[in-house]
C-alpha cells in the first residue's frame, strides 16, 4: 500500500498547486488582459513544472515515514514552497512573465499555495496514520534483543499507533523482562523469517559482531530493512549524526540547538511578542479571578514561590492562589483530595488558569512559553541526588508549558520513576529544540486544556 501513498502525496501536491494558481488569478483577473492567454497557460504550465524537482529532492515524497511529526511536516512545507520558488520564478523571468506580472500577486499565489499545502499535509498525515491505526500499511517487524535498549525502542513504537508498527517479538539470548513475545535464540532467525513476511529488522545489541553480521544477512536474503539501535542511556538523548574517518564510520552528537545565539534570540523574541500580547489583554482576567479569590477564601490574590530557574538560579514563580493559606505550600505537592484547595481553586487548577500569572515571569525574562516546568526548591535539592542528569533541565529556561507536561508527565510525582520519565522528556525537549517544536507544544497544550487532563488537579 505504500507506493500508492506516495502517489496520493504526489497527486494532492499537483492539485494544491493548480488551485492556488487559480485563485491567485481569481485575486488578480488584470494578469489575464496583460498577459493573454498565451502567457496565462504557460505560468500555469511553469508552477506545474516546478513541482517535478522537488518531488524529486524531498525524501518526504520518496516513502511514508511511520514516526510522523508535526513539525517535521512543516519544516517539510517551508522546503517545498521554497524549493519551488527558486525553481519558478527563475523560469517565469527567463520567459518574460514577470514583466507582465505585479509581483503583489506572486506573493498572493505562495501565501495560498502555502496554506493550501499545510491543509493537505496534515490532511494527508491524520488520514495515514488513521489507517494504521486500523492495522493497514503497518511494517512487521522483529526485535533482535531483550535488553533495556530493546524494551525502550518497543515502548517508543507503541506510542503512537499511528507508526504503523506491528512487532512480532524479539530473538536473544533470554526472555525479554517486559511484556514481550519471546521468539528464541538468534540462531532461529532464519528459520523464522523464511515462514513470515517482515517488513524490518531492528538489531539493539552491542558488542556481538558475528550475531550482528548473520542478522543483517539474513535481511538482505529477505530483503527486508536492516536497522541498528545502538545502546545509548535513556539520558543521553541527543541526536546523532553519521561521519566518517577514512572508511570508519563515527557518530558525532549534534550540538545543542539553544546553544546557539541566533536561536536564543529567536525563543526570547517570540516569548516577548507572546507575554506582550497576552498582558495586554491580562486584566480582562485578573479582575474577575482576583474577585472570586477574595470572595472565596482570605489571603492574597497571587501565590509566590520560590522555585529554580535558568542556570539555578532561584526566582519567585506566580500563580493564581488556589489554597488556603498553609505552612506546608514550599514542601508538599497538591494531591487529587487536597483539602488545602479552595473549591474556585480546584476550578483554576483543573483548567490550567492558575498559571497564567506565568506569562509576567515569561516577560520579566525568568521563565519561557515553552520549557521545562520549574520545580520547588525542595524538589531540586531532593532529586538531584536521585535522577541522573537532573539539573540538565535548568541549561534552558522554564516554561509555562513543556514537552514532559504534554506528554502526561504533569502533577504530583509521588514515585521515582515518574520524575525519571519527566527529566527524559525534559532532556530530550532541550536537545531537540526547535521553533516548530515549541508551537507544536503550545497547540497540543491548548488542545489538552479543552478536553481536561486527568492529572491537572
Amino acid at each position: 500500500m505504500g507506493r500508492y501513498l506516495q502517489t496520493m502525496f504526489v497527486i494532492c501536491d499537483l492539485a494544491v498547486v493548480n488551485i492556488a494558481v487559480f485563485l491567485s488569478w481569481a485575486l488578480y483577473p488584470s494578469f489575464r488582459e496583460i498577459a493573454g492567454d498565451s502567457g496565462v497557460k504557460l505560468m500555469w504550465l511553469l508552477a506545474n513544472a516546478a513541482l517535478l524537482p522537488v518531488f524529486y529532492f524531498q525524501k518526504e515524497h520518496a516513502h511514508a515515514r511511520r514516526a510522523i511529526q508535526m513539525e517535521g511536516v512543516v519544516r517539510g512545507i517551508f522546503y517545498t514552497v521554497g524549493f519551488h520558488a527558486l525553481v519558478f520564478l527563475p523560469l517565469m523571468m527567463f520567459m518574460g512573465l514577470t514583466e507582465r506580472m505585479e509581483y503583489r500577486a506572486i506573493g498572493i499565489f505562495y501565501l495560498i499555495f502555502f496554506f493550501l499545502l499545510l491543509l493537505s499535509r496534515i490532511g494527508t498525515r491524520l488520514y495515514v496514520k488513521s489507517i494504521r491505526r486500523k492495522g493497514r500499511n503497518t511494517a512487521i517487524v522483529i526485535i533482535i534483543g531483550t535488553d533495556e535498549t530493546a524494551r525502550r525502542l518497543y515502548e517508543a513504537m507503541l506510542t503512537d499507533e499511528g507508526f504503523g508498527y506491528r512487532v512480532l517479538g524479539f530473538f536473544g539470548d533470554h526472555a525479554p523482562a517486559f511484556d514481550g513475545k519471546y521468539l528464541g535464540s538468534i540462531d532461529g532467525l532464519g528459520d523464522y523469517v523464511e515462514k513470515q513476511k517482515v517488513d524490518q529488522i531492528f538489531y539493539t545489541l552491542s558488542g556481538h559482531h558475528e550475531s550482528m553480521s548473520y542478522v543483517a544477512s539474513v535481511a538482505d536474503n529477505k530483503v527486508a530493512d536492516f536497522y541498528y539501535v545502538p545502546q545509548v542511556s535513556r539520558y543521553f538523548s541527543r541526536r546523532f549524526q553519521l561521519n566518517s574517518i577514512g572508511s570508519m564510520p563515527v557518530l558525532s552528537a549534534m550540538r545543542n540547538p539553544l546553544r546557539s545565539k541566533p536561536n536564543r534570540l529567536l525563543k526570547r523574541g517570540f516569548d516577548l511578542v507572546v507575554s506582550s500580547i497576552f498582558l495586554f489583554f491580562y486584566p480582562l482576567i485578573y479582575v474577575p479571578v482576583a474577585i472570586a479569590i477574595k470572595m472565596t477564601s482570605p489571603g492574597p490574590v497571587y501565590f509566590k514561590q520560590k522555585r529554580t530557574g535558568y542556570k539555578g538560579k532561584d526566582f519567585d514563580c506566580l500563580k493564581f492562589r488556589t489554597m488556603k493559606v498553609n505552612k506546608d505550600s514550599d514542601r508538599a505537592q497538591a494531591t487529587a483530595d487536597d483539602p488545602r484547595k479552595t473549591r474556585l481553586g480546584a476550578f483554576l487548577r483543573k483548567t490550567s488558569l492558575d498559571e497564567l500569572p506565568q506569562f509576567i515571569n515569561v516577560f520579566r525574562g525568568e521563565m519561557s512559553v515553552v520549557g521545562p516546568r520549574p520545580h520547588m526548591l525542595k524538589h531540586t535539592e531532593e532529586y538531584t541526588r536521585l535522577v541522573d542528569r537532573y539539573m540538565l533541565r535548568h541549561a534552558v529556561k522554564p516554561g509555562i508549558t513543556g514537552w514532559a507536561q504534554v506528554n502526561g508527565y504533569r502533577g504530583i510525582t509521588d514515585e521515582l520513576w515518574k520524575m525519571e520519565k519527566r527529566v527524559e522528556f525534559d532532556v530530550w525537549y532541550i536537545e531537540h529544540w526547535s521553533f516548530l517544536l515549541d508551537l507544536k507544544i503550545m497547540c497540543r497544550t491548548v488542545w489538552n486544556a479543552i478536553r481536561g487532563e486527568k492529572n491537572a488537579f
